[in-house]
């Protein structure tokens, strides 16, 4: 479905949306990030591959239960073995955040300066708060803006939304009118990756709802690990990224 026509189909049904969707909110558990504190290393030594993941809720880590279950510690254990260098990781996402809350509350309260590689996690809330697609162009190519600018040396990485229908927490009729959303963010969110100098990552392929957590739409310890492996993947085929005592020579 063009991308035209599934933005007409979904506002069509945004009756069966909402009632759908208030259903899911009355039975599915709220869970909160996991406990601990939202940064750390794998390996010894200077780290010379510094990770942030920023973004909403997956990027703190709920559906976890500990904090070295969450994607970035994931990620950075498996850059660490791969390539036997010292590697740091942040997490730093918000509940529900859309990109727009994204760019204005999360990335100006990150101290850090120095990262090598940021891993954006948005675009699930945009697609299911029904965010237009010249709003969702607003908040996500602002906010890609906002990580070059404080970042100018990190490579980016954006992670689309999944398939609907493999969310276990979602009725097929909900799947099929939020996957029309998800068509349009995704369409978007690459071709903004194109013109912002970021890359795109292919969909994570989900295996199975054994990776989902209690409420069956965040990730559990399984599921990260598998989109930590997923992305891993990409960054070792790459060129290593320059440390920062590389770029001031």
């Amino acid at each position: 479905m063009n991308k035209f026509l599934a933005g007409l189909v979904s506002w069509v049904l945004v009756p069966v949306a909402v009632s759908k969707g208030l259903g899911v909110r009355r039975v599915v558990p709220r869970l909160p990030p996991p406990r601990g504190r939202p940064r750390g290393q794998s390996g010894e030594g200077k780290a010379d591959i510094r990770i942030l993941v920023v973004g909403d809720s997956s990027a703190a880590g709920v559906g976890a239960d500990r904090i070295e279950e969450t994607l970035g510690p994931q990620l950075a254990a498996i850059l660490a073995e791969a390539t036997g260098k010292a590697v740091t990781w942040r997490n730093a996402g918000a509940n529900s955040a859309i990109s727009a809350q994204v760019r204005d509350h999360v990335i100006p309260h990150i101290e850090e300066r120095d990262f090598t590689h940021v891993l954006v996690s948005v675009g699930t809330n945009d697609a299911k708060n029904f965010v237009t697609r010249s709003a969702f162009k607003k908040g996500f190519g602002g906010l890609l803006y906002a990580i070059h600018a404080r970042w100018p040396e990190a490579r980016v990485y954006w992670s689309p939304v999944i398939d609907m229908p493999d969310v276990p927490a979602l009725p097929p009729s909900l799947a099929f009118v939020l996957g029309l959303r998800v068509q349009i963010i995704n369409a978007m969110g690459i071709q903004l990756c194109r013109e912002r100098n970021a890359i795109a990552l292919e969909r994570l392929p989900v295996e199975g709802a054994e990776g989902f957590a209690v409420d069956g739409f965040h990730a559990n310890a399984l599921g990260y690990k598998h989109w930590a492996e997923h992305i891993a993947r990409i960054i070792q085929a790459e060129a290593p990224a320059p440390s920062s005592s590389q770029r001031s020579e």
